[in-house]
């Protein structure tokens, strides 16, 4: 990992959602040097589902080296953040360094997105980073140090980025238009750049959406704290730039990445918005044990057409030969799923499949020992998932992974995204079997 150079010794850093996670990270690497650690998160009382609370983060801070003011901030309140912007100011001299962090998702379509978590995500993501940084701006130009970083994606314009979560999408990108903006209205006096990691990194958000066994394919929040530092530690003319985390600390030397992977050796998923070469993805994740049938799969990918800043966009889903059929594949699901599994999803799966063998089936993951069948689910189904069916055998036999079919536009999903994710873990387990 990056060591420590004592850069940040005696400076004072903001940092928003630093109660847990990536923002908590960044505060422990900071806080080796002996720097002040402002935490401005909601968590003040422990919450029965996520660990640690300002006053926590704040004893491990101190622990570590560092100083630290915990203060009670929901970045969609604009006095709770001048509240602690004037405590920081007042026990510790000025702010030298921004980290706008805190941040909402929900993983959801236009149609599946109500106005409550719109306002949510909008609030929280893009106002939020916006007033923070409006709010400790005046001190931070008068630091020598002068730096704002916002955890958001480089602005890809790919549509594949925005057709499954567009205002997800919308209220990140407002978080990275804010980079764009700011670093070009106060170039030399104040850097301001933003930090994205290259593949999901295992927080309890992460837990959340995907579910028990989801850490295997995360790498640890050090990786991003040592981007951060890395980042925080650049002379102020070091600005104006999306930061991939990975490609940033090849750049400093850093060659084995397996220290940062919570199962070392095990694939990774890759993280939102990042677009790569198709056949350098497929081989880098075959040589971490995926089936070759991935690379395959992406080639196989019908027509394409060339969309904003000429990224190809696939038209089509996969016309190559099905492995096996939709009514064979269930059948070998159903007898194999037992009341572990049951009771470890605790959901309804309804699949809407297109294609040669196109119909409508369910996976019951919820009820008694656990069954499939086709048609309608018995019970209202908990998540509705839309894919080919050529696509749906592909996925049930290892040859594209659900996260990978989400992300890339092939599998389309309504309801409880937390469950959907953890289908992903079933499939793995079934693999083998199919």
């Amino acid at each position: 990992m990056l060591p420590n150079t004592g850069k940040l010794a005696g400076c004072t850093l903001f940092i928003t959602g630093a109660s847990r996670g990536i923002g908590k990270a960044i505060a422990l690497k900071a806080a080796k040097d002996g720097a002040n650690v402002v935490i401005a998160a909601k968590t003040s009382e422990p919450h029965p589902k996520l660990a640690g609370t300002i006053y926590t983060a704040a004893e491990e801070i101190e622990a570590a080296g560092g100083k630290a003011l915990p203060c009670v901030v929901n970045v969609r309140e604009e006095q709770q953040i001048a509240d602690a912007v004037e405590k920081a100011v007042q026990k510790f001299g000025g702010i030298d360094i921004l980290v706008n962090n805190a941040s909402a998702i929900s993983l959801t379509g236009t149609l599946e997105t109500t106005a409550k978590k719109l306002d949510l995500m909008m609030s929280a993501n893009t106002r939020g980073t916006y007033l923070t940084s409006k709010l400790c701006l005046p001190f931070l130009k008068k630091s020598k140090i002068a730096h704002i970083l916002n955890i958001s994606p480089p602005l890809n314009l790919n549509p594949i980025w925005f057709k499954n979560h567009c205002a997800y999408t919308i209220s990140k990108y407002g978080m990275s238009m804010c980079v764009l903006g700011m670093a070009e209205e106060f170039r030399g006096e104040v850097a301001v750049n933003a930090l994205w990691p290259k593949t999901a990194i295992h927080t309890a958000a992460m837990d959340m959406l995907g579910g028990p066994g989801v850490e295997k394919q995360c790498r640890k929040t050090d990786i991003v704290a040592d981007a951060a530092y890395c980042i925080l530690t650049k002379p102020k003319s070091f600005t104006g730039n999306f930061v991939i985390d990975e490609t940033l600390l090849k750049k400093e030397g850093i060659k084995n990445f397996d220290v940062y992977a919570v199962a070392p050796g095990h694939p990774v998923i890759p993280d939102y918005f990042l677009d790569e070469d198709l056949d350098t993805q497929a081989m880098k994740m075959e040589a971490q044990g995926a089936s070759s049938g991935f690379r395959e799969e992406k080639k196989a990918d019908g027509a394409k057409h060339t969309g904003p800043e000429g990224s190809q966009i696939s038209l089509e889903t996969s016309t190559t030969k099905p492995l096996g059929s939709v009514a064979e594949t269930f059948k070998i699901i159903e007898g194999i799923i037992n009341e572990d599994v049951v009771k470890s999803t605790q959901g309804v799966f309804l699949f809407e499949l297109s294609g040669e063998e196109g119909g409508t089936w369910y996976i019951d993951l919820k009820n008694k020992g656990g069954n499939t069948g086709s048609g309608e689910p018995p019970v209202k189904a908990d998540v509705i998932m839309s894919m080919s069916s050529n696509d749906f055998v592909r996925m049930f036999t290892g040859k594209l992974k659900p996260t990978m079919a989400f992300m890339s536009g092939k599998l389309k999903i309504k309801g409880n995204m937390s469950l959907a994710l953890r289908l992903e873990k079933l499939v793995s387990q079934l693999g083998s079997k199919l």
